[in-house]
């Protein structure tokens, strides 16, 4: 008996789904918002509500209450799409039904959840190209450096997704590099507690790789900082940092000069022999580029 309640108990909840919609539209505030909340929480559970909720006609209303004034609204409303963009088609309808520029604007304003999970929203929409372009161009990057700059340890994490994955766009390099990313990517290089190393890293690479953004980030304080993570890193982040440290000094010389002046030869033989596979690549890449510079 106890195993088909749940099953029952999803039946019933799907056939909520209709009227749920509809109550989105209601004019009474309440009832916008408990109907907001449910399909926040059915948005989430698996890919036949988030059909019905579709079928139904949810996206439009979910997006036309995302600029609500009441902050809880947004944040259920916010999350309810992040939980539909779970599913490929539906990232193209959510953008092109004009959801971008208001989850940026809850990105800006919104509560601290609704501030994360637009972030997040963000980072799944932009899996698909021409997302990422427009969530450049509609301006979400500046939003996320301060999210990752200011965020909660949570909104930190979910602005470095994002950026990570919206900096694979080339313009949104040069906009990540105006919006003060390299120092709010220092900020958490510096502060051991948060356990973001790669995550920062990773970006510092993807900039790195942009030629315009490569003499702002190549500077030789931070040469110094990715010798000192050579030297005292995790694993990982070792494999990071050699890689951020062999884009930058392929393409200057004198930085790599400087790395050696920090002590960088002992690491790297020793990564040579012990480091993860790809450390150990990147370690011989650099000892070879150290021969030539030396």
């Amino acid at each position: 008996m106890g195993e088909s309640e749940p099953a029952a108990e999803q039946e019933e909840r799907k056939e909520d789904i209709p009227s749920l919609v509809k109550d989105l539209s209601s004019v009474h505030l309440d009832v916008q918002r408990k109907a907001a909340k449910k399909i926040r929480t059915l948005s989430k559970e698996n890919p036949e509500n988030r059909a019905l909720i579709l079928e139904n006609g949810g996206l439009p209303a979910i997006i036309s209450l995302v600029s609500y004034p009441d902050k809880k609204i947004q944040e259920n409303t916010v999350t309810a799409l992040l939980n539909l963009s779970i599913d490929e088609t539906n990232k193209v309808l959510i953008a092109k039904g004009g959801a971008i520029p208001l989850i940026i604007e809850v990105l800006k304003n919104g509560s601290v959840e609704g501030q994360e999970n637009s972030a997040a929203a963000l980072f799944s929409l932009s899996m698909i190209d021409e997302n990422k372009a427009a969530i450049g161009i509609l301006g979400g990057i500046a939003p996320l450096v301060g999210l990752l700059r200011d965020g909660t340890i949570r909104g930190k994490k979910d602005a470095a997704t994002a950026i990570f994955n919206l900096i694979l766009n080339h313009p949104n390099k040069l906009r990540a590099m105006e919006a003060g990313i390299v120092a709010a990517l220092m900020k958490i290089l510096s502060d051991k507690k948060l356990d973001m190393v790669d995550e920062a890293l990773s970006i510092f690479l993807l900039l790195a790789s942009h030629p315009n953004c490569r003499n702002d980030v190549g500077t030789t304080s931070f040469v110094e900082i990715l010798v000192q993570i050579i030297k005292e890193g995790t694993p990982k982040n070792k494999e990071c940092a050699l890689s951020v440290l062999l884009e930058l000094g392929l393409n200057n010389n004198s930085l790599m000069v400087h790395a050696l002046g920090s002590g960088l030869h002992e690491h790297l033989s020793d990564i040579a022999k012990t480091g993860t596979s790809r450390a150990q690549r990147k370690a011989n890449s650099l000892i070879q580029l150290s021969c030539k510079c030396s």
